[in-house]
């Protein structure tokens, strides 16, 4: 009896992907930085836009990253910042990009 349930639970869990998918990456990209990154980039990182203080990484406000920078940092790791390429999907990486440069006006 499970087999002729097994596609429909597929189904209805590829119908619920469009929406994250769908998502705002500017939207997306605060939600990761602010706190569904692990961990989240607002505990070391301040940004005005995010209103985050923290004071272990770089102020990216006085930083002003370029989206290279960004997407290398997060894919890859900076110094203590732990790398995020397993963490995170590509286009989570792209969102949290998307916000940060977005948020400095680049």
């Amino acid at each position: 009896m499970a087999k002729p349930f097994a596609p429909l639970l597929c189904v209805s869990a590829l119908l619920c992907l469009p929406a994250v998918a769908d998502q705002d990456p500017a939207a997306r990209g605060q939600a990761l930085f602010t706190g569904e990154a692990t961990p989240a980039c607002a505990i070391c990182h301040t940004l005005a836009a995010a209103g985050t203080s923290g004071q272990i990484g770089p102020n990216l406000d006085e930083l002003a990253p370029t989206a290279d920078m960004v997407r290398n940092a997060v894919s890859r790791g900076v110094g203590v910042m732990p790398a995020y390429d397993e963490a995170l999907s590509s286009d989570d990486i792209e969102a949290l990009v998307h916000f940060v440069t977005g948020a400095l006006g680049d």
